[in-house]
């Protein structure tokens, strides 16, 4: 795809590319916020609405579920037709579905608009990789896939502070309509942004070749992903164990998609190119975001649960606990895009190391002292987990993506965060099981289901440590996949 590049670069003069890249990350920013910053909202919405146990999981879950079931068909749009357009209505989307969740009256309004914003920030996000590949090469481009892996992490991390303050500023009964507010307004500044800064699609020379968007493919990767995240959406709702037997079933249904695949690539453009899993680093970089991603995003469930229920701190307070993760990860993530390039893998290995060691250092601080000082002995340990975060998801992200074809960019952007979303939601079922397991004890121990749930979270990080070797171990005889 040189032909591609050069004329992209000609199309996007040099000096356009990084403030496009900017309105592109706020934008992720919005989308990835709106997965943490409703847990520490949670109580404000059964105050303000009244809304159940059970309707608040599906606000929480719901969102995962249809970002992850529209993210690669999404990201094969983009590449077919125009990323631009493709933003540009996502963004539209989430704004307008972020105003539609603010406004709700009662629990079913919620979660509808949530399952719809969901869907929007789906239909963003893979977008974002694609425009990464299309306007950046070289170390660049590493540089700008470390940004958007800052984004991803400061994102995740800052939302129950930001959720906190809000509820803080507006109040218990309404604040909770601002976590979905404060969106509108960075939409409507983005959104014209969007359109004057981001590329046209590239003009090829000689005709453009007919692609399809593989209807049955799109069909049978949505029913598996679907059949697979519902259990883990449902695990406290369903308390029958029957629920654990989509599992195979999703496994069933994505095995034939595989099959699908590879018979519809003989004569068509399939919706996923198999043939990126045959390099090593992609297919190992997907599994190692899917196990990290499992124990990142329930570190924060489980804390801001520990925080607001068993020591009562308020929604800031909970917030500002989690605040040197953040700092950490955002600071980190800077280095770990400029460096990977030079550093490769060893970069991502070292810094699951870091978030282990955090992790265990965070365990240890509350089992000295479980009181209301827990904010202050876990700081040290989270922003040393923080800082090993930094240089997991940003060089992570730069190493499984840099060497795919712009032309799948988006398809192959979408694989990698739909793996983040089924990682984030059996991740949250499991160690948020291990959390409630002690919880609901008649004892009610919050300290000790915190310091077991953050235990299986960091036996998660460490399997990801595992999957990061291998691949390191394996360098010597990767190849890379035909970037045509």
């Amino acid at each position: 795809m040189a032909g591609e590049s050069e004329t992209t670069a000609r199309r996007h003069p040099r000096d356009t590319r990084w403030p496009a890249l900017a309105v592109c990350l706020t934008a992720s920013f919005m989308t990835l916020l709106d997965v943490s910053i409703v847990n520490v909202a949670l109580p404000s919405i059964r105050s303000g609405i009244g809304a159940s146990q059970g309707g608040l999981q599906w606000v929480l879950s719901g969102y995962a579920l249809t970002f992850g079931l529209v993210l690669v068909p999404a990201g094969r749009i983009g590449d077919v037709h125009s990323r631009r357009a493709v933003f540009l209505g996502g963004l539209a989307m989430f704004t307008a579905t972020s105003a539609l969740a603010g406004a709700a009256q009662n629990e079913g309004w919620l979660i509808g608009a949530r399952l719809l914003q969901g869907a929007a920030g789906g239909i963003l996000v893979p977008q974002v990789s694609g425009f990464i590949q299309q306007m950046f090469q070289g170390a660049e481009r590493g540089r700008a896939f470390g940004l958007l892996g800052a984004t991803i992490g400061v994102s995740t991390a800052v939302g129950p502070l930001l959720g906190g303050l809000l509820i803080q500023a507006f109040g218990t009964e309404e604040g909770w309509r601002w976590v979905f507010y404060v969106n509108l307004p960075i939409g409507l500044v983005a959104l014209p942004l969007a359109h004057r800064l981001l590329p046209a699609p590239p003009e090829l020379a000689g005709p453009r070749e007919r692609s399809d968007l593989d209807p049955v493919g799109v069909l049978l990767l949505g029913a598996g992903t679907v059949v697979l995240l519902l259990p883990f959406v449902q695990e406290e709702q369903w308390t029958t164990p029957l629920k654990w037997l989509l599992v195979p079933v999703a496994l069933l249904v994505l095995a034939g998609f595989v099959g699908w695949e590879r018979r519809y690539g003989r004569a068509h453009e399939p919706l996923i190119d198999l043939r990126l899993f045959l390099q090593r680093s992609y297919g190992l970089g997907v599994l190692l975001s899917l196990l990290y991603f499992a124990g990142f995003t329930a570190i924060f469930f489980i804390l801001t649960l520990y925080l607001q229920n068993g020591l009562h701190y308020s929604a800031l307070e909970a917030g500002l606990s989690i605040m040197p993760f953040a700092l950490g990860s955002g600071a980190a993530a800077a280095v770990g895009g400029r460096i990977v390039t030079r550093v490769g893998r060893p970069l991502v290995a070292l810094g699951l190391a870091a978030v282990v060691v955090g992790l265990l250092g965070t365990a240890l601080a509350v089992h000295l002292d479980s009181g209301r000082s827990v904010g202050w002995v876990t700081a040290a340990p989270l922003l040393f987990a923080g800082l090993g975060s930094g240089l997991v998801i940003a060089p992570n992200q730069t190493l499984t993506l840099s060497e795919v074809p712009v032309a799948r960019a988006g398809s192959a952007g979408g694989v990698l965060q739909t793996a983040q979303r089924i990682g984030s939601a059996a991740g949250i079922a499991a160690v948020g099981s291990v959390f409630f397991s002690r919880v609901d004890s008649r004892s009610a121990d919050w300290s000790g289901g915190f310091q077991l749930g953050l235990l299986t979270s960091t036996g998660l990080a460490a399997l990801g440590l595992v999957v990061a070797l291998v691949d390191i171990l394996g360098a010597d005889g990767s190849t890379a996949p035909d970037k045509r």
